[in-house]
């Protein structure tokens, strides 16, 4: 009989296991950010920036794909807007709507936040091992493809019922 303690099984789900990179990631890109020449550019602005479009997007999208209030999201780009990384306009075809577009010193954000993301890639890849952050990237990909095949969520739901 061994003397070891018996370990526990671990017991966290996908949320828990996702919240912390993406935290961890978040924070490694602002503090990179900052270095960069854009000190005033804060975690919570990637909720706009990771899901404008490169045509524009309204703000209730914005809200929508970010699952966070229009007034939420609202508050966002007006701190972004006074600072210069985007613009809003009224929508074209919807008066009541307001469209997002980042405008040229948003743009200029978009290469050192690249490098920064690699930046860190490259700092967990050293810190997992060799191949394992590559592994985990591919499976990411695939399941961010099938969740993108998937369609909508009545769709997933009857596929929970039918199998």
């Amino acid at each position: 009989m061994s003397s070891m303690p018996h370990a526990e099984p671990d017991r966290r789900m996908l949320g828990v296991l996702l919240r912390q990179p993406l935290r961890a990631l978040l924070t490694e890109l602002h503090e990179g950010m900052a270095v960069a020449g854009y000190p005033d550019l804060r975690p919570a602005h990637s909720a706009v920036f990771m899901n404008l479009d490169s045509g524009g997007t309204r703000i209730t999208d914005l809200a929508e794909r970010a699952q966070m209030t229009k007034q939420s999201m609202g508050a966002l780009v007006k701190y972004l807007e006074s600072r210069g990384y985007v613009s809003t306009a009224n929508h074209p075809y919807d008066g009541r709507a307001k469209m997002v577009r980042l405008t040229a010193k948003g743009r200029a954000t978009e290469e050192p936040a690249r490098r920064n993301i690699r930046r860190v890639q490259e700092k967990w890849s050293r810190r997992l091992g060799p191949g394992e952050m590559e592994e985990f990237m591919r499976l990411l990909r695939k399941l961010n493809d099938r969740i993108a095949s998937w369609g909508s969520t009545d769709d997933e739901h009857a596929l929970n019922r039918t199998g």
